[in-house]
C-alpha cells in the first residue's frame, strides 16, 4: 500500500515550507498599528538563520476591515513592507484572511452586528470581498505562497461545539472564500486554516468536512494541541493527526503546532518539537509551521494574554529575539530535509492496514457519537504499538471501502463495522491477507458488544456473551501466556498487558473454538488469543481490547502490543524494512526518487540507548558516509542515516 506523503509544489512557493506562525513582538494581534519596519527584518532574520523559509501572517481582520466597503489602505502598505522583508530575507508568507479568533479570545469588526458568519448571506458577502479585495493588493507579490481563509474558524463562526453549523452550510461557505481567491487571481495553494478539527480526523462533527471542501482548497492544514497522559502517545499525535488527515490525498501542512514554555522545562519543549517534527514528517506531513515565532512580555497588559497568560510565551524566540529550544530543534531538523533532498522524498510503501472504522467519521441511524472518542483512542494507541514494532501502516478507511493490497489488516478494539467490511475481510483472508481485531465491548451500556454479523465464522469461535452483560476483567494486569509459536513469540512465553476501561469497556469475550486454534490463553485458562487458517490466510482473535485497555492508561508506553503486532506481521509476511531490537526506538525510511533511501531511528526513551538496526545492507552516517553499526541515541533523540 502506499503511504500518504504529498508535497505541496507551486511555481510560487518556497520549499518546503517550514516556518513560524508571525505576529511581531511590537503588537501580537494589533502588530499592524505598532508595525516597526527595523524590528519586524530583526525577527525574520532570526528566523532565516535557523533554516526557517516561510512565515504565516494575518490580516487581523477587524483593522484591516473598519467598515464594510472600505479596507484599510495604510495597514495594506505596511503589509507591504512586511511582504518586502520577507523578499530580503529570503522567505515567504502565507497570508490569512479571515482573523477574528486568536490565542483565546475572538475579535469583531465593529460593523458585524451579531450576523452569523456562515449563513447571513450580507455577512458572507462582506467576508468574500474582503478576500477578493487582498488578494488582487497582493497577488503578484513574489513573497506570497500561499493562502489561508480563516483561523480556526470553528472557534470562531460557533463557539466550538455549541450548535455547530451544518456541514451544507460550511461547504457552501468555504467555496465562496476559495473562489474568491481564484476569481482575483490567486493562483497559489490556498486552504481553510479550520485546523482539520472536522468529523474524519476528530470523530466530532463541528460542519467542517476534508472530504466536502476537497473540491475548493489545494492542502489540509491540521492544528495540533491536545495532549494526553503517556508521552510516546503524545509524541505520536500530530503525526497520527496527519495520517488521518489526508483522507483527500492531499498535501498535509502541519500549520500549526507548539507549546508555552510557561508550562514545560526548556528541555522538555525541545524535545517536543523534536518528536513533533520528525514523527510527522514520518506520518505523512510535508509542511511545518510552528506556533509561533515569538514571546510577548512587554503585552502582559493586552487581550489575549491579559487573560491567557501562557499565551504570551509559545514563542520559538524570547521577547529580545533570542532563539529558544524549539527553534534550535526547528534548525536541526531544517538541516536533515535539506541533507535528504526531501522534496524528491516519499515514504516508502507498506504491507499493513490500519483500518479506521466508517463509525468515525458517518453518523449512521442510531449510531452514538459518544462511541468515536473510543475509536480514534483505540486507533491511535494501535498506531503508536505499530511505531514500537517498527512495522509500516497506511490508514485505510472504511467509509473509503477497503484496500486490497495489504498483507495484514489491524483493527484495534473495533466494536462496529459494517456488513460489507466484515464480507471484505473474510475474503481477504482466504485470499492470503491476515486479518487481526480485538474485541471491545464499547463503552455505553445501550449497545454492548461487537456490532458486526457472525463474529463467530470470521474468527472460528462460538461467543459465550449473555445478552446485555458485559463479562467482566477482574485482574489488575491480562497475562496473555502462548500455547505455540506465534510468529516471533516463542511457546510458553507471557506477554502482560495493562487493565482499564469503564465499567462496559473493562470486558472481555467468552469464546470457545470452533475451528479456530487457542495460541494464547489468560491467566484462568481461557482463551485469549485464537487463530483460524481460512482459505490461503487467517483471522486472529484477541478476546481482550488491548489497545483500548492501553489508551485508557496513563505512562504506558512502550506496552507489550508491540510484541504481538511484530508477531502478525512475521504471519502475513510483512515486509518491514529496518527494525531495532528495543520497543523505545522506532524505525522507518524514506526514499529519494534517484533510489537513496534513508533510515529515521527515533528514542522514545528517557535514557541514552545504543541499538543496533538490522537492514538490508548496510547503514551510512550523512555527516561523513562512514558505516553505522551500533547507535548510541541521546533521550528522546533522533538519528537519520542512509541505507545502501
Amino acid at each position: 500500500m502506499r503511504r500518504h506523503s504529498a508535497q505541496l509544489t507551486h511555481d510560487h512557493a518556497v520549499l518546503p515550507w517550514l516556518g513560524a506562525n508571525f505576529w511581531s513582538r511590537t503588537g501580537g494581534p494589533l502588530m499592524w498599528r505598532d508595525y516597526d519596519p527595523k524590528i519586524v527584518r530583526e525577527e525574520l532574520a532570526v528566523l532565516r538563520e535557523h533554516g526557517l523559509t516561510m512565515t504565516r501572517s494575518f490580516f487581523y481582520w477587524p483593522d484591516f476591515h473598519p467598515e464594510p466597503s472600505r479596507i484599510d489602505e495604510e495597514l495594506c502598505d505596511r503589509f507591504r513592507d512586511f511582504l518586502a522583508a520577507h523578499t530580503e530575507a529570503g522567505m515567504g508568507t502565507v497570508p490569512t484572511f479571515i482573523v477574528g479568533h486568536m490565542s483565546g479570545e475572538n475579535w469583531d469588526p465593529v460593523w458585524r452586528g451579531g450576523r452569523d458568519l456562515y449563513e447571513d448571506v450580507w455577512l458572507v458577502g462582506r467576508q468574500a470581498w474582503f478576500v477578493s479585495q487582498m488578494t488582487r493588493r497582493f497577488k503578484d507579490h513574489p513573497a506570497v505562497t500561499g493562502w489561508l481563509i480563516t483561523n480556526e474558524m470553528p472557534g470562531y463562526g460557533r463557539i466550538y461545539q455549541e450548535n455547530p453549523p451544518s456541514g451544507d452550510v460550511v461547504t457552501a461557505w468555504a467555496q465562496f472564500m476559495c473562489d474568491a481567491v481564484r476569481a482575483a487571481g490567486g493562483t497559489q495553494p490556498v486552504s481553510l486554516g479550520d485546523g482539520a478539527w472536522g468529523i474524519e480526523v476528530t470523530g466530532r462533527d463541528n460542519g467542517f468536512s476534508l472530504r466536502d471542501t476537497a473540491e475548493y482548497v489545494d492542502f489540509v492544514g491540521p492544528h495540533v494541541y491536545r495532549s494526553d497522559t503517556d508521552r510516546p502517545r503524545q509524541h505520536y499525535r500530530a503525526a497520527f493527526e496527519c495520517e488521518l488527515a489526508a483522507v483527500t490525498g492531499q498535501p498535509v501542512v502541519l500549520e500549526e503546532f507548539g507549546l508555552s514554555t510557561d508550562t514545560v522545562s526548556a528541555a522538555n519543549a525541545g524535545i517536543f518539537y523534536r518528536q513533533t517534527l520528525h514523527n510527522s514528517l514520518l506520518g505523512g506531513a510535508t509542511g511545518w509551521i510552528a506556533w509561533n515565532n515569538t514571546d510577548y512580555d512587554a503585552l502582559w497588559d493586552r487581550s489575549p494574554y491579559d487573560h491567557h497568560p501562557f499565551e504570551m510565551h509559545f514563542g520559538i524566540t524570547d521577547s529580545e529575539g533570542r532563539p529558544k529550544e524549539p527553534l534550535r530543534e526547528l534548525a536541526g531538523f531544517a538541516e536533515v530535509l535539506e541533507r535528504v533532498d526531501f522534496p524528491h522524498c516519499r515514504r516508502t510503501d507498506a504491507d499493513a492496514a490500519l483500518v479506521v472504522p466508517a463509525f468515525l467519521e458517518r453518523g449512521y441511524p442510531y449510531s452514538r457519537p459518544a462511541d468515536r472518542p473510543l475509536i480514534f483512542t483505540s486507533l491511535h494507541q494501535g498506531y503508536v504499538a505499530a511505531r514500537g514494532a517498527d512495522l509500516p501502516v497506511a490508514l485505510t478507511r472504511e467509509a473509503d471501502g477497503l484496500a486490497e493490497d495489504a498483507a495484514l489488516y489491524l483493527l484495534p478494539s473495533t466494536r462496529q463495522l459494517t456488513t460489507r467490511t466484515r464480507r471484505a475481510l473474510e475474503r481477504r483472508a482466504r485470499e492470503g491477507a491476515t486479518v487481526y481485531l480485538s474485541f471491545c465491548s464499547g463503552e455505553h451500556p445501550g449497545t454492548r458488544g461487537p456490532w458486526f454479523d457472525d463474529l463467530d465464522g470470521l474468527f472460528g469461535v462460538e461467543l459465550q456473551l449473555s445478552y446485555g452483560v458485559a463479562e467482566p476483567i477482574e485482574d489488575d494486569v491480562l497475562e496473555m501466556t502462548f500455547t505455540e509459536e506465534f510468529g516471533t513469540i516463542k511457546a510458553g512465553e507471557t506477554l502482560t498487558f495493562p487493565v482499564a476501561g469503564n465499567e462496559d469497556s473493562r470486558a472481555y469475550l467468552p469464546v470457545v473454538p470452533k475451528g479456530a486454534r487457542v495460541v494464547a490463553t489468560d491467566a484462568h485458562g481461557r482463551p485469549a488469543l485464537l487463530r483460524h487458517d481460512t482459505g490461503h490466510g487467517r483471522t486472529v482473535l484477541a478476546t481482550y481490547p488491548l489497545e483500548h485497555m492501553a489508551a485508557r492508561t496513563a505512562r504506558v508506553n512502550p506496552e507489550q502490543t508491540h510484541r504481538l503486532y511484530a508477531a502478525l506481521a512475521e504471519i502475513a509476511g510483512v515486509v518491514r524494512p529496518v527494525t531495532v531490537d528495543s520497543p523505545y526506538v522506532a524505525a522507518d525510511t524514506l526514499v529519494h526518487e534517484d533510489g537513496r533511501r534513508f533510515v529515521w531511528l527515533v528514542s522514545q526513551s528517557g535514557k541514552e540507548l545504543t541499538v543496533r538496526p538490522s537492514a538490508d545492507g548496510t547503514l551510512h552516517s550523512l555527516d561523513d558516509g562512514d558505516p553505522v553499526r551500533d547507535v548510541t541515541l541521546p533521550p528522546y533523540g533522533v538519528r537519520v542515516l542512509e541505507q545502501r
